[in-house]
């Protein structure tokens, strides 16, 4: 199947146009943000395959930004390459989301807990300073504002995971994040549960600041769970977006 497109939600042809000394870099940066977007609003469907010169054309650049876009993506396992073709939204199965989850918490139970434990006067700072994204999580759940909440939701589990000083670990968990896409969250049949799972990154913070190891672990290990509960691709059928 080949997916036509109407223009990226929120966004207009001025928004990719690079003004004089804008990079080429700059513009494919912005072309994969916009194309990520859409992928986790449900506006790009596994399975159909998508023209870079028919993308391009309605973004308004050349093919080449986009081209470059969508490769960088296909890196990261969003897209497949095809080739006299275009590029194909990869599909993302139970089994996928599983390995994933599993993956996540045995990297990330054991981290938090030991930030916890360690927690010194400086460390239990650091993580209090993430508590104003923790609460714009709640508050983008708490609108259906899908896009903030994915965005507030992955800069909080980063910002955290680099309290521990690994950067290949953070950098490990932001592309298991990527792999798995969570584009089945438009179709929630019941949006409190994304509110429930909101509020879980305040009791998590909660946790590291007061220095409970035990009690951050399980946090940790029961928000996991939780989302990949709702974050399934059988969760809900995505509306139909502006890439269909």
């Amino acid at each position: 199947m080949v997916g036509e497109w109407d223009g990226p939600a929120g966004r207009t042809r001025d928004d990719f146009r690079a003004p004089d000394g804008r990079s080429r870099r700059n513009l494919r940066e912005q072309v994969a943000q916009a194309l990520r977007e859409a992928l986790v609003a449900g506006e790009m469907r596994p399975g159909v395959v998508y023209s870079a010169p028919v993308l391009a054309a309605r973004f308004g650049v050349s093919a080449t930004p986009v081209r470059e876009a969508m490769l960088d993506l296909a890196k990261e396992g969003l897209f497949e390459a095809l080739r006299n073709k275009g590029f194909r939204v990869a599909e993302v199965s139970e089994r996928d989301l599983d390995e994933i989850t599993e993956i996540r918490r045995l990297i990330e139970v054991p981290t938090v807990a030991r930030l916890a434990r360690e927690s010194a006067a400086s460390a239990a700072s650091a993580a209090e300073g993430l508590r104003p994204i923790a609460e714009e999580i709640v508050s983008a759940a708490a609108r259906g504002d899908l896009l903030a909440y994915v965005a507030a939701d992955q800069r909080f589990h980063l910002a955290l995971l680099a309290l521990s000083g690994n950067v290949r670990l953070v950098e490990t968990v932001r592309d298991l994040r990527a792999r798995a896409r969570l584009y089945g969250l438009r179709g929630l049949p019941d949006a409190r549960l994304l509110v429930a799972s909101a509020r879980e990154h305040l009791d998590l913070l909660d946790a590291v600041v007061r220095g409970d190891a035990a009690g951050a672990g399980s946090l940790m290990d029961h928000h996991l769970r939780h989302v990949r509960a709702i974050w399934s691709p059988g969760g809900g059928e995505p509306e139909a977006g502006p890439y269909k």
